[in-house]
């Protein structure tokens, strides 16, 4: 794996993407056809409170820095009344600045989920500015996920934060203090096995991480495809199954449908609100969604945004630390 690669020489800054404080940003305005919560269509995007790859400020803004097909770039995006601002930099800035209305949900169709029960009629309503987003980017979707896996969501944010901070390279244009674009695919296949274990990150999904960027131009020309054909396509690749899959589509494709399977958490939660069901498995939880299909992973971001979860009985999985083995 990693470790018969030869480790970067220095920490994370290739000389060709230095931060531009004063450098000018390209601009783009873009009017949405209806309500749009920036917080709540970008929010899925963000890996724990200290992701280097987004930020969002006080005063609204919402920060993100991405590696896109022209090369790194940094996007900065501002709702003002009806309109949304974006001003982006770096190789990039045109490329996030075209994708950006598909980003805020410009390709996604509310109007096409029937609500059955009340619980989301209600909370529909109270959230009108909830759209799925389209990043049009496979790999930054996908790396964290594959950190995600069989672990606590506290150990899988530790993971990425230090690995993004290490070997990604600051992200161009007056961006916030240390936010950082995703290492290259050719970065993360040079990481060396110590490393990958001093981020608290198992051989399994090291090895994921490593196989996945060996044919990252593939994995990428999935963006253009179908959310299921996208999936296939990523479950080709050993370690990545469906939970995986349906957690990198729903941000890189904003498939409405790609409801997650093999969840610790979702089924039950799923279960209690739709039919006082705890102890609900996927497959209970699947006949529960079945009335909403073509849009159950919009059924049940709006489950989660009701705040409606069965009481807590049984420990929190253990934090594991196998940076200290």
């Amino acid at each position: 794996m990693a470790g018969r690669f030869a480790p970067r020489p220095v920490r994370g800054t290739p000389a060709a993407v230095p931060r531009q404080a004063g450098a000018p940003a390209r601009t783009r305005t873009w009017t949405p056809d209806g309500p749009l919560d920036l917080a709540l269509v970008l929010g899925p995007l963000r890996r724990g409170p200290g992701d280097p790859t987004f930020r969002a400020l006080p005063d609204g803004s919402v920060w993100r820095a991405s590696r896109t097909p022209a090369g790194p770039g940094t996007l900065r995006v501002t709702a003002h009344g009806a309109q949304v601002r974006g001003e982006a930099w770096g190789p990039g800035a045109e490329w996030l600045l075209h994708h950006l209305p598909s980003l805020l949900g410009a390709d996604d169709d509310p109007s096409a989920f029937a609500p059955r029960h009340r619980l989301l009629a209600t909370v529909r309503h109270r959230r009108p500015g909830l759209r799925l987003g389209r990043t049009g980017l496979v790999l930054e979707s996908l790396i964290p996920s594959v950190l995600e896996q069989k672990v606590t969501t506290d150990e899988a944010y530790r993971a990425w934060r230090l690995l993004v901070r290490r070997y990604g390279e600051p992200a161009p244009g007056p961006a916030p203090e240390r936010m950082y674009v995703m290492p290259a695919p050719r970065t993360w296949a040079l990481i060396p096995s110590w490393e990958w274990h001093r981020a608290g990150v198992d051989d399994k999904r090291a090895s994921t991480i490593l196989r996945a960027v060996r044919v990252a131009a593939r994995l990428e020309e999935a963006a253009g495809m179908e959310p299921a054909a996208a999936q296939a396509r990523l479950e080709v690749v050993p370690g990545i199954g469906p939970w995986t899959s349906a957690e990198t589509v729903q941000r890189s494709h904003g498939a409405p449908d790609a409801v997650t399977v093999g969840d610790v958490h979702l089924p039950g939660i799923v279960g209690w609100a739709l039919a006082g069901d705890r102890h609900a498995d996927d497959a209970a939880m699947l006949r529960l969604l079945r009335p909403y299909a073509g849009q159950r992973h919009r059924a049940a971001r709006l489950i989660l945004l009701s705040g409606r979860v069965p009481p807590r009985r049984a420990p929190r999985m253990p934090v594991g630390d196998i940076a200290r083995w």
